[in-house]
Formats: structure tokens, C-alpha cells, sequence
């Protein structure tokens, strides 16, 4: 302890504490010299107490040499209201103690500890003015209140020390330079300098947040702040881990896959104490939320976000750390530290977005000295798996966002000149040197400070006169003060937060405040409308304007409410993180397991989730030829179904980047084609949505842009984008130009939005001018402080323009590689970026027009299915170049043919002979002579075979037989360029790709004319250049060149080159073929041994009741069938039974109380059939562990180990047992998965004998036989321990994935929901490599069901009889409820039937009719249960 401190603290605390933890050692020393004082620690670390012991020792010391007076001595503050209020709370236990501490002896002062907050009643609030307290904890904006009044400015007057919590969520933002123009203010009151101390987390880097706290005054020339910097903890240690669903991750999370999601965090949620589930948005926060309470229960989950009320955040605050809540959903509301009591995991859903974001939220949990943050993070999309191990690799690596103090924002500057001269006439020199003393203003020039002033002394608008300024400035003697209502206008529109459009949610009859509503969720709300909010559901009694009045639905379903606004997109260091973990992966591609094993070692990735990983990312860069990162960008384009093209620029630069980068892009494309694209920008790169006159070079793209233009490019589209006027508002609001309040109240949002563009019309005319007047070119930027700051805040908030300016740089230095590929279908890295949410929309088009949802999207390619950039394929080519082919049919056709084309080579007309004579009679046609002889032109083309003669092969001048001269009605060629641009536009879309030298071959031209017409067409949009024709070469110089409608269907046939879907049939019309499929439709059965033997095949693996197999399985797909045929079958070696899964469902033999023996299995235990030869895969493959049977069973089993296959009868006589008391003990060991018998009949026998019936005759059975090792008992209860894990890439999987397409012959992820099938994810990638090596197909084969499909060759074309076969009557079939076909509820709506002994089930034409239970009949069909047609 340092021996500064008063005794009564000391002794306090070693009482309490012991010992100070670093960050307090460190501390107290520098502040006890009264320097000011940085400390940067993790949550849990001490660090709130290090500063405010040490000023609850001052003011124990000073009330020891006299009275305390009355005036606030410390002032706390805080970014967050909840965090005040918990400071408060967690200082007055503290002050509590020590009184007590110090004893009669040593009187301990009276300190008064008050909050004063935007939540604080106007009572309270007049009181702490009355009797100030001596520590105030207040935020950012309230104490700018009091400084900006008259009694608050006296009780501040004597503030010794300020502590600023949290001070790194305050440093890089307008409302750090708000507060650090407070500081300076009250610094400016104060009797003598407060001493500053900043609490801060880790952050990077520290210096610059030193020099925020202390000012511009307190930092030496070379930058070195005059302050004690702490830092501790920059490299904590840290539990994190990245948690994967068992379905394949894909671009957009599915229904299955958020449900999966919620089961896993709700079963994390009952491991622990206390759980706080991390989301990124209000809407998602709220369907967390309701999905978790419908796992765990409605008492045990709430919701926290900025959108409901403090009392219901306070609420859920106390629940949580009282211990009645088990886990709270939340925003960034609980990311700083607001006390919840001892959260021990904190689950984050999706990416955080930031590094520190991800660090401080990781931080909540384990929030006690010397413990160690757990967090699990669950990413819903590929991308989001790859950024989540990029954020756990960078934490690892002790990575951080650099903090950049925010320079001298102007908005924010005129809100505090008006309160500082509304407190007095001030000097305009004095006022000057106070502002450039923050530290966000240190560099602020004096011509900037005269424009504010000016502006807020003749009004915002001076052309429409001073009503709105708010300082009178005397030029004379250089002082300003504020004017009448300049205070007011001060106090009623404090603070840098934009005001945001928010209904008010009210609860009746209470009239109590329960959060906020979304002005457009609002008023498109009805009454009777239920919603959820804070995990309640309400119904909507009225919305009237402002408020929406609500009563409790008492758990009516809701709908989830949004809420607008900007996704603040990922943070540069962690878009760093991404691209250098791509740059490491990609050279380890090569090899995938062990990429694999060094990204699960890296990032804490499960081995699927690596796998999944490094398969994405192959399969992109072989389709892309690169992994785009922030040192390789990749330019891709490909077809959509509108006939247009789609652009992606694949750069993981970030949101902000991206958006700079798009908008750019989208206005450089508007001034050269004349067209406003659509486009969009997310943190993986930008999209633009081409039209049909957008032909170009791909790889010009990255030429678009340049260093010298780029300023004043991005600025012309920031000004013509939605964001404009959206900041405009903000900074007008926040420079008091517009007033918060409107009557008295809350001005209503389209009332401000109305008087921004008041507003704007007033200051910035062009940039709402009517564009019929506007003249030609950029608009002109007024020079204006508040239209500079919209501006700057476009460029620099919303988008990074600098990075884009220093990205554009080195795109044109050659320091970053640029790579332009077309191809035939978008890459996997794509997928995202065109399912882009409207957040990442650069233009102001809806969903439903967005062009970008033309594109059809698959899954993503195996490596081996990418054979090239963008290659077509041939036989595609081929077919769309014999449909385009001339088919001329009679002499019109022929000179129709003629019109389009212009010119009909020699070697073309000559096969056309026949039908050229009656033209030539008629004079519609003539032929070349000369160069081109033979050649054919219409009458009606003669100018352009003039025209063209200089363009002909040969040089000599042609002529027209017969001689023809030009009709007036032609438009003649003004020359020979004119004239082969004609004749390519009308060859083109008559032929596949080709070359210039190609195309000039066969028409007889020059090959420079031909080329230079390709090129103007490309201009036009019309045509294509690429590399499109295998094997040709195609350098720079001399591309392939194709039209743009007929490279469509050549894409088009390219992407079914392998995948020739047929017309998917309905679940009904599938289930048609499963019963045709598995031979249970009459007239579809098997006979005899052999067709039992293939039945066997075809259901092994599959688990049902052991008292069906026989009497309904077997029964239904066995015309005839008799129990010898089994028989036969088993005592011939060929097919076994048993029970391979035992963890599989049925009923399940209880233990008896004294662990000798279990009740033994009935007949609806659960075995399979197999054959014998796939019997050791099967046993292999199956999941779980055999149970440990019973004491009495055991000896069987023993005897078995030892004796080898045995009869029950010689089982009796060396187990010393009755041959009936043998029979129940068998059973049991077959239900545990441990013992078979070599015959059917064994299995009768033992039911027989178990039930007290005499066996039937022939019935002896055959010899039992251990399946597998019997597992030891473990512990009392008994047990087998765990069988080895399923090994998801080995050949079990392959074996698993093949028996299942033979069972069903398609195969799809919600088809196997009653198998014990292995992770879908690890199924679908054995699926796609036997797709590609053509063993199977896959595809849309059943409607109605999301995900891949695959089938057999031969299941493929079944289904495509089953389709087409006619149906003279309805097919009625009746099944066991155990079959594997009873799909109901699965394929088909409504509830599944249990798979129980006995119970029945109708199809008719494949739509479940009835269902019954045992012993019952299925009703018929009723007259309104007609199939729906398949």
C-alpha cells in the first residue's frame, strides 16, 4: 500500500483487498505527485478503483485539515448513462465501509456521491445545483449542460480531479472532441487545473489516447504527452473458440441453421452460471432473444439494446448478476463495463466486426482479477468463418485498431462557441486559444474559426438574413456573446449523438415508457399488430404520431421489429487480419489437410470448420486464378438471367473502403456510358450491375480511377448519394442550426428532415437544383463550414477516401497485383457479395429491382470442377453455333438474310444457289466481281458494297453484276470503317466466338478494318472480348471476341455441362418414386432368396423396431415372403442382424435396482439387417458406444468370449442357468448391440421362450455369437466408455453416403432426418467429389427443399417416369409406421408419426391419407383428401 494514503483508507484497504493489483501499483504513486494519468488495463483489473480511492483519499485528507465546502471536488465521467448509475451504486458501499472502518476514533467526513445523467428527474437535478455533491458522476453531455449554466459553472468551479472512463469509446469520435472541448472549458473555470485521469482498456496506440486526455498544451513538439503512462495487459490470456453448426456453412445462414445455432448456445447456456450472448443489430437482439426463451424457458433470457427502456435494461442488468436470469442478449449496450454481476462465457453471434470490439466483449466474461475472458464465436456464412478465425488469430497476436482523435469537426465546434458565449462576452483570441487547446483541434486554422464564428453571427444561410444566428460578435473589439436564446439553443440541443427517427413505445393502462420503435416499422404498424420487444410480445392498441400505445399480448407469436440504420462495417486492422490470413493459406492450398490442421491450430477452428475453410477458399482460387486480398484484387464478371452482367472487384478492404471504392467506380461508369448503375459495396468487395451497352475490357477496370481525379470523383458522388443529406442533418442539428425540440417536444423526424432540406436549399442551391437548369459538369462545392463537414463526414466516416486514395496509388505504381477473369458462373467469393443486404446498397433502388438478383447461384465448386477462367465449353459452343446458323428456306428468306448481314461470302451463297437465280431476275440481288467475287449483296445494300470496296481482300475495286446503283432509301456508309462496322454488327449475332483474323477470313476483309470495327462495337456494348474459345490462344493484342446475347447461351449451356437438371417433382411425386424405388408399390416387389437378399441391401444400416422387420418390411418388398427365406440367408453367411447404433431410438431395457441384470428388450428394440460382407463397415461406422449390459448378461457374454459361437442351450449349461432363464439374457445382449445369432429363427426362438410360449416348431434357432467387445462397466450406474469419433473425411463416410443413395436413390440433408447419418457437411463433400467424377448427378430434383441434391444415374431417369406415367386410378398403399418410408412430417407437412410397433400409415398418390395407431386400421381416403397433382 502506498503510504500516502490516510490510515482509515489504508486499513480499509488491506482489509478488503490484501494487496493492489498492477494497474493500482503503478498508478497511485503518479497521481499522488498530482501528474495526470493514463491507465490502460483489461476489464477486472482494478483499474476504476485506482482512480477513485486516490480521490477519495484527497478528500478524506482535506476534510482532516478542515471542512469540505460544498462544491463538487471530483468529477466522474462516463460514456454510458448505466455505467454512471453503476459507479454510483459501487461507490457508495465503498464509502459505507470506510465510515464503519474508521471507528469514534478517527471521524470519517461526510462525502456526498451524486449522478447527474440525461435519466436524472428534474428534482434531483435542482438539488445537486443546490448542495453540490463532492463526487459527481455525470457523462459527456451533462456535464457540457452544466458548464453552460450559471449554477452548474459554480458548482464546478472547485473540481480538483476529472476521471474519464472508458475514455477509449470517446477518443476517435465527435463525442471525444465534444468532451475534450469540455475539458477545456471547465478547465478554463476552475480555480487551478484539474488533474485528468483516463481509465481506459487496452487500446493502440496509448500515446496518442495520453494525448487526447491532457490537451494540446501538455504535449511536447516531438508529440510525447506529459503524462503517466499505465499500461498492463496488452497480451491477455484468452479462452476463445470459433463453434461451426453440423450442416455445411454457406453465403446466407438458412432457418435449419440458425435453428442448430440456437439449440448449441442454449445448450453452452446451461453449462454456465451466467451467459451474455453478444449480437450486432436491435432486430437480431430480439430474435435471439425469443428463439433461446422458447429452448430455456421465458424467465431465463432477456433482451438488452439502446431501443428499450433504462428501466427494462436496468432490470434485466440486475437479474442477470442476481442469478435469475441464466443469459441476457445484447447489443453494444453491455459491451463497456456496466456491472452484470460474474458472466463466465460470452457468446458472440456473427463477427464482432473489430478487433477491440471483440476483445472488450470477450472481456465481460471472466470479469474478476486473474480471470480469463471465454467467449465462443458462431459465424452464419463462410465468410463470416473465415473473418471470425482472422479476429482470434489477431487477438492471439496482441492485434489492435489504431485510435485516431478526429480533427477539429466544425458542427461540433459551433455547438460549444454558442454555450461558452452564452455564459459571457468572450475575446474571439481568448476563445480561439481555449478550442486549440483539445487536442482534436490542435492543428485548427484561424480562417476555419472566423468561418464558424461568421456563420453562427450571421446566420447558416446569410443570404436569407441573421434569424438563425446565435452570437452577437462586436468586430470592433473582437468579442462575441451569445444572443437572446442562444443558451436555450445551447442546452436543448447538446451533444454530438445524430438524433435518430424513434416512436416511443408506451404500455397500457401503466402509461409506463418500454423502449422504441423504428419510425418506418411505426407507421407501417396496425392496430391488432403483435411485435416483439425486450422478449415480449405486444399488441399494438394505436400508433399515434410519436408513440406507438401497447398492451401486453401475454406470449401471442410476434413479428421481430427493425430498426434502420448504417452497418458500421468491419474495421480496417481486422480487414487486415482477413487478407493476411488468406496470403498465409494460399500457398498451403496445395496441400488441404495440412492447410487444415494450421488454420485449426491458428484460429481455434473445430478440424470441420478448417476443412470447410480451406475448401472455399481452393475452390475460389481455382475458379479465380487468385485469393483476392488487400495486396491482389480481382476483378470477375459474369452473366445474370436479364441478359446483363454482373462486376465484383473482390477487395476485403473493408466497408468503408468498398464504399469509396463503389461509389467511385459507379460515377466514373456514369460519365463515360451515361448510365446510373447499380452497385453495392460490402467488406469483401463491390458489385456493379452492368447494363447491355456495358462492353469493355474487363481488366480496364482497375484503369478507371486515377490519383490526380480521384478527390474530386468521390466528392461529386458522395454529393449525389442518400448519405448526403442524411449527415447534412446531423451536422446542421448538431451546429444548432436545426432545433432538437419543436413545441416544447422532441421535434418529430419528418418535421427535421423537412427543415434540413430547408436548409439545404438555402446554403448549397446546386446540390438540389433542378437538373434541367443545372449546367453541364460537377457541382460546384460552396465554401461553408457545415457542407465542408457533411462532406468530410461523408468521406471520411461513412467511407475511408484517404485509404482509397493511397489504394488507387498503388494500383497504379504496380504495387498491388490486379487480376481480371471472366466466367461462366459467379465464384464462390462471390456469393455473398450478390446476396449484399440493402445497408450495402450504393444507389437508392429497392430489393425487388435489384438486377443482381437475376444471377443464379449454386454451391460452391470443388477445386476439380474448375478447369479454367471462365472457359466454355465446347460443345456448348457448338450447339449455339449450329441454332444460329443461316436457315434459309425461299428466296424472301434469303434476301431477309441478305438485309441483315450485308454481305454473303462466296463460299456461303454457293450452297444457297437454288434460291439466288429468282432474286437476280428480279434485280433484288447482285455479286461481287473483283475482290470478293462471288460475294452477295441486296439491291437495297448496295452504297455499303460500294462503301466497302476499300476494306476488300485483294485491293482492286470491285464491282456490282448486274450494276447496281445505291436505292435513295439507303443510308449509305460515310466510308469503309463505316461500311465493315455494318457487315460485323450484322455477322455477329449469327455466329460463336471468334477472332478479327477469323472474322476476316470469312468475309473477305482486311483484318486491321475488321479489328478496328470489333473494338467500336465493344464501345457500343454489343460485343465481348475474352478468352472464350479452348485451345486458342488469346493475348492482349488479339482476343476472342463474341456477341453479347450469344455468349449468354453459351454460358448458360456451359453451366449444365455437367448437371442436366430435369423438372423437379413435388414431395408427393417423389414419394411415388420412393415406393416404386424400394419395391413396395404392387407389382414392384421381389421374390424369393435373392430378392430378400437385395431388400437386405438396400435397408441395411437402417434401424427399425426388431418385431417389424419380418411381418412389414420384409413382408411389404417380398412378394411371399416366408420367414425360411431369412433363415436361409442368415445360415448361409449372407446376411447377419443386429443392433449396430446403439445410442439409436426404441425401447430400451431399464436397469434394475441392483445393477444384476435389465429388464429384457421387447420386440420394439431397434436392429438392422445387413449383409455380411458390409457387416464390419456398418459396425464401424455406426455412432455411439454399446451400453454395459447387466451383471447376469455379462456372464452370458463372458461365456460367449470364451466359448465362441454357442447354442442357448450350451449357453444354459455353462452359465449354470434353466434354458428358459437364458432367453431374456440374450435379448438383452442384442439390445445392447453385443450379440447376434448365425440364423433368424434364434432371434423367434428367444421371444418365444422370453414370453413363457413353447417353441414353435423348426424354431431351435442357430448359434449366438458376440457382435462386438462388451464394454467394462464404468462407475455404479454402468456403462460402456466412448467409441472412437467418426472420422468425417475417411472411406466410412464414402460407404455411408453410397448405401444411402442406394436406399433412396436421391439423396438430400432433410431426407435422412431418421437416419444415424454422419454431419450433412461431411456427406455433402463425398456427394460433390462423386458428382465430379460423374458417378452421380446432382442438382433440383424434389421441390421444396433447400440445399444440394444428388442422385443416381438411374434414380434420375425413374424419377422421370414416375413423372410422366399416367395414373388411371390412385395408388393406395398402407405401411408400418417403422418402415423407412414413413416420411411424414418430414417430406411432408404436419407432425411426424412415431416410428412405433404396430402403427399404420396411408399414402395415396404420395400424400400421407391417415395414420393409426396399433391394432387400428387406417381410415380411407376422404372425399376432400384428393392428392395435389406431382
Amino acid at each position: 500500500m502506498t503510504p500516502a494514503f490516510h490510515p482509515v483508507v489504508s486499513r480499509w484497504f488491506e482489509r478488503r483487498f490484501g494487496a493492489p493489483t498492477e494497474p493500482q501499483a503503478l498508478a497511485w504513486p503518479a497521481i499522488a505527485e498530482g501528474k495526470d494519468v493514463l491507465v490502460s488495463a483489461p476489464t477486472g483489473s482494478g483499474k476504476t478503483l485506482a482512480a477513485f480511492l486516490s480521490a477519495i483519499d484527497g478528500l478524506v485528507s482535506d476534510a482532516a485539515a478542515g471542512p469540505l465546502p460544498d462544491d463538487t471536488r471530483v468529477l466522474y465521467v462516463s460514456p454510458l448513462r448505466a455505467l454512471s448509475n453503476d459507479i454510483e451504486k459501487n461507490l457508495r458501499g465503498p464509502l459505507e465501509e470506510l465510515r464503519a472502518a474508521a471507528g469514534a476514533g478517527d471521524p470519517f467526513p461526510e462525502l456526498r456521491v451524486a449522478v447527474r445523467t440525461g435519466d436524472t428527474p428534474a428534482a434531483r437535478r435542482q438539488a445537486l445545483l443546490r448542495r453540490p455533491p463532492h463526487l459527481l458522476v455525470t457523462t459527456p453531455e451533462s456535464l457540457y449542460l452544466l458548464l453552460t449554466t450559471g449554477r452548474g459553472r459554480a458548482a464546478l468551479a472547485g473540481v480538483r480531479t476529472v476521471i474519464v472512463d472508458e475514455i477509449h469509446a470517446l477518443a476517435g469520435n465527435k463525442r471525444g472532441a465534444h468532451l475534450a472541448l469540455s475539458l477545456e472549458r471547465l478547465e478554463a473555470l476552475a480555480a487551478r487545473r484539474p488533474q485528468r485521469i483516463g481509465l481506459s482498456a487496452t487500446v493502440h496506440p496509448v500515446e496518442e489516447v495520453a494525448r487526447f486526455l491532457v490537451g494540446t498544451e501538455r504535449v511536447s513538439r516531438a508529440g510525447v504527452p506529459r503524462c503517466a503512462v499505465v499500461e498492463v495487459g496488452r497480451r491477455r490470456a484468452l479462452d476463445l473458440a470459433v463453434e461451426i453448426p453440423r450442416d455445411e456453412l454457406s453465403a446466407i445462414a438458412s432457418g435449419a441453421l440458425w435453428a442448430e445455432t440456437y439449440d448449441h448456445v442454449a445448450d453452452l447456456v446451461r453449462a454456465h452460471r451466467a451467459t451474455i450472448v453478444f449480437v450486432n443489430t436491435r432486430r437480431l437482439a430480439e430474435r435471439a432473444a425469443h428463439a433461446l426463451a422458447e429452448r430455456l424457458g421465458d424467465g431465463a433470457v432477456a433482451a438488452h439494446h439502446g431501443s428499450l427502456s433504462r428501466e427494462r435494461r436496468l432490470d434485466a442488468e440486475q437479474r442477470l448478476k442476481a442469478g435469475a436470469l441464466r443469459v441476457i442478449v445484447a447489443t453494444a449496450s453491455l459491451e463497456l463495463g456496466i456491472d452484470v454481476g460474474a458472466v463466465d462465457l460470452v457468446v458472440q453471434l456473427g463477427s464482432p466486426g473489430a478487433l477491440h470490439v471483440g476483445l472488450q466483449r470477450a472481456g465481460r466474461a471472466g470479469h474478476v482479477l486473474g480471470g480469463t475472458p471465454k467467449a465462443r464465436l458462431f459465424p452464419t456464412s463462410r465468410d463470416e468463418l473465415l473473418e471470425c478465425a482472422a479476429l482470434v488469430r489477431g487477438l492471439r497476436r496482441g492485434r489492435l485498431e489504431a485510435v485516431a482523435s478526429l480533427d477539429a469537426p466544425r458542427d461540433v465546434l459551433a455547438q460549444q462557441l454558442v454555450a461558452e458565449a452564452s455564459c459571457g462576452p468572450i475575446h474571439e483570441d481568448r476563445l480561439f486559444g481555449l478550442v486549440r487547446r483539445a487536442w482534436p483541434y490542435r492543428a485548427l486554422p484561424r480562417g476555419v474559426f472566423d468561418a464558424v464564428i461568421e456563420m453562427l453571427a450571421e446566420g447558416v444561410a446569410g443570404r436569407v438574413g441573421r434569424s438563425g444566428a446565435h452570437l452577437h460578435r462586436d468586430g470592433v473589439n473582437g468579442r462575441v456573446s451569445g444572443r437572446r436564446g442562444a443558451r436555450l439553443a445551447a442546452l436543448t440541443g447538446a451533444g454530438a449523438i445524430p438524433d435518430t427517427a424513434q416512436y416511443a413505445v408506451v404500455a397500457e393502462p401503466e402509461g409506463v415508457t418500454v423502449g422504441q420503435l423504428d419510425e418506418d416499422f411505426a407507421i407501417e404498424s396496425l392496430a391488432g399488430d403483435i411485435f416483439l420487444l425486450g422478449n415480449t410480445s405486444w399488441r399494438i392498441r394505436r400508433v399515434e404520431p410519436g408513440t406507438v400505445r401497447v398492451e401486453d399480448a401475454r406470449g401471442a407469436p410476434p413479428t421481430v421489429p427493425f430498426w434502420n440504420g448504417e452497418a458500421p462495417g468491419r474495421s480496417a486492422a481486422l480487414s487486415a487480419e482477413v487478407a493476411a490470413l488468406r496470403e498465409e493459406l494460399e500457398p498451403r492450398l496445395g496441400d488441404p489437410g495440412g492447410a487444415a490442421a494450421w488454420l485449426a491450430g491458428a484460429c481455434a477452428l473445430p478440424p470441420d470448420g478448417a476443412r470447410q475453410a480451406v475448401a472455399y477458399l481452393s475452390a475460389s482460387r481455382a475458379v479465380l486464378g487468385a485469393l483476392p486480398t488487400q495486396r491482389t484484387l480481382v476483378a470477375e464478371r459474369f452473366f445474370d438471367e436479364a441478359g446483363g452482367m454482373q462486376l465484383v472487384v473482390h477487395a476485403p478492404l473493408g466497408a468503408r473502403v468498398n464504399r469509396a471504392f463503389g461509389l467511385a467506380l459507379r460515377k466514373r461508369f456514369c460519365r463515360t456510358f451515361d448510365f446510373e448503375l447499380q452497385a453495392a459495396a460490402t467488406d469483401e468487395g463491390v458489385l456493379l450491375s452492368l447494363g447491355p451497352q456495358h462492353a469493355f475490357p474487363l481488366e480496364s477496370i482497375f484503369e478507371l480511377l486515377s490519383e490526380a481525379t480521384i478527390d474530386e470523383v468521390l466528392t461529386q458522388a458522395a454529393l449525389q448519394a442518400p448519405m448526403f443529406q442524411v449527415r447534412w442533418r446531423w451536422a446542421a442539428t448538431r451546429a444548432l442550426a436545426i432545433p432538437r425540440l419543436f413545441k416544447g417536444r422532441r421535434m418529430p423526424p419528418a418535421i427535421a428532415r423537412m427543415r434540413s432540406d430547408d436548409l439545404l436549399a438555402a446554403v448549397f442551391p446546386a446540390q438540389v437544383a433542378c437538373q434541367d437548369n443545372a449546367p453541364p459538369g460537377p457541382i460546384e462545392v460552396p465554401d461553408h463550414p457545415l457542407v465542408a463537414e457533411a462532406l468530410r463526414d461523408c468521406l471520411e466516416e461513412a467511407m475511408d477516401a484517404p485509404a482509397l486514395r493511397a489504394l488507387v496509388r498503388d494500383m497504379r505504381s504496380g504495387a498491388i497485383r490486379l487480376v481480371a477473369v471472366d466466367t461462366p458462373e459467379p465464384s464462390p467469393l462471390a456469393h455473398e457479395i450478390l446476396g449484399a443486404r440493402p445497408w450495402a446498397y450504393l444507389d437508392d433502388a429497392p430489393l425487388e429491382e435489384r438486377r443482381a438478383r437475376a444471377v443464379t447461384l449454386r454451391r460452391a465448386l470443388p477445386t476439380v470442377e474448375a478447369t479454367g477462367d471462365g472457359a466454355l465449353d465446347p460443345a456448348a459452343i457448338a450447339t449455339v453455333e449450329a441454332q444460329l446458323a443461316p436457315d434459309v428456306r425461299d428466296p424472301d428468306e434469303l434476301h431477309d438474310l441478305l438485309l441483315d448481314v450485308g454481305l454473303l461470302p462466296a463460299a456461303e451463297a454457293a450452297r444457297l444457289e437454288p434460291l439466288v437465280a429468282p432474286l437476280r431476275a428480279a434485280g433484288r440481288v447482285a455479286r461481287l466481281a473483283g475482290p470478293g467475287a462471288g460475294a452477295l449483296v441486296a439491291a437495297e445494300r448496295a452504297g455499303l458494297a460500294i462503301a466497302l470496296a476499300p476494306a476488300l481482300a485483294g485491293g482492286d475495286t470491285p464491282r456490282l453484276d448486274p450494276p447496281l446503283a445505291p436505292l435513295p432509301s439507303e443510308r449509305v456508309p460515310a466510308d469503309a470503317d463505316d461500311a465493315v462496322l455494318a457487315v460485323a454488327r450484322g455477322w455477329l449475332p449469327r455466329l460463336g466466338p471468334t477472332t478479327a483474323e477469323r472474322l476476316a477470313a470469312r468475309l473477305g476483309l482486311l483484318p486491321d478494318r475488321v479489328a478496328l470495327a470489333l473494338v467500336r462495337l465493344e464501345g457500343d456494348g454489343r460485343v465481348l472480348r475474352g478468352a472464350f474459345l479452348p485451345g486458342v490462344p488469346a493475348p492482349p493484342d488479339a482476343p476472342h471476341w463474341c456477341e453479347r446475347t450469344v455468349l449468354a447461351r453459351i454460358h448458360r449451356l456451359t453451366l449444365d455441362r455437367l448437371r442436366r437438371e430435369i423438372e423437379p417433382v413435388s414431395a408427393a411425386g417423389f414419394l411415388r418414386f420412393l415406393l416404386r424405388w424400394q419395391h413396395v408399390l404392387p407389382g414392384t416387389r421381389l421374390h424369393g432368396e435373392r430378392g430378400v437378399a437385395e431388400v437386405v441391401g438396400q435397408l441395411q444400416g437402417f434401424h427399425a423396431a426388431a418385431g417389424a422387420w419380418e411381418p412389414e418390411l420384409l413382408a411389404a418388398r417380398v412378394e411371399g415372403y416366408r420367414p425360411d427365406l431369412l433363415d436361409r440367408l442368415c445360415l448361409s453367411g449372407e446376411v447377419a442382424f443386429g443392433r449396430l447404433a446403439p445410442a439409436s431410438g426404441g425401447a430400451e431395457p431399464a436397469p434394475a435396482a441392483d445393477g444384476g441384470r435389465r429388464a429384457a428388450p421387447t420386440r420394439a428394440f431397434p436392429i438392422t439387417l445387413a449383409l455380411r460382407e458390409d457387416l464390419s463397415w456398418l459396425l464401424e461406422a455406426a455412432p455411439g458406444a454399446p451400453r454395459c449390459p447387466g451383471l447376469d448378461a455379462r456372464a452370458v457374454a463372458g461365456a460367449l468370449s470364451a466359448r465362441g459361437a454357442s447354442f442357448a442351450g450350451e449357453l444354459a449349461a455353462a452359465c449354470g442357468r434353466p434354458a428358459d432363464a437364458i432367453a431374456p439374457l440374450l435379448l438383452e445382449l442384442v439390445g445392447a448391440g453385443l450379440a447376434t445369432c448365425d440364423g433368424f429363427a434364434g432371434l423367434r426362438a428367444l421371444w418365444d421362450r422370453s414370453a413363457g410360449r413353447r417353441a414353435r416348431p423348426g424354431a431351435a434357432g442357430g448359434r449366438w455369437s458376440l457382435l462386438r467387445p462388451v464394454p467394462e462397466p464404468a462407475g455404479a450406474a454402468g456403462g460402456g466408455t466412448p467409441g472412437p469419433e467418426r472420422d468425417p473425411d475417411g472411406p466410412l463416410v464414402e460407404r455411408l453416403a453410397q448405401q444411402y443413395l442406394r436406399r433412396y436413390g436421391v439423396v438430400f440433408r432433410d431426407l435422412l432426418a431418421r437416419e444415424d447419418a454422419p454431419p450433412w457437411r461431411a456427406l455433402v463433400r463425398v456427394y460433390r467429389a462423386l458428382e465430379a467424377r460423374g458417378t452421380i448427378r446432382g442438382g433440383r430434383f424434389v421441390a421444396g427443399f433447400t440445399g444440394e441434391q444428388f442422385a443416381l444415374a438411374e434414380a434420375v431417369d425413374a424419377l422421370r417416369a414416375v413423372r410422366r406415367a399416367p395414373r388411371a386410378a390412385k395408388e393406395r398403399v398402407e405401411l408400418s409406421a417403422a418402415d423407412p418410408l414413413n416420411l411424414v412430417g418430414i417430406l411432408t407437412p404436419g407432425p411426424r408419426v412415431s416410428a412405433g410397433l404396430g402403427r399404420r400409415l396411408v399414402y395415396v398418390d404420395g400424400v400421407p391419407a391417415a395414420a393409426a395407431p396399433a391394432g387400428e386400421t387406417p381410415a380411407g381416403v376422404g372425399a376432400g383428401a384428393a392428392a395435389p397433382p406431382s
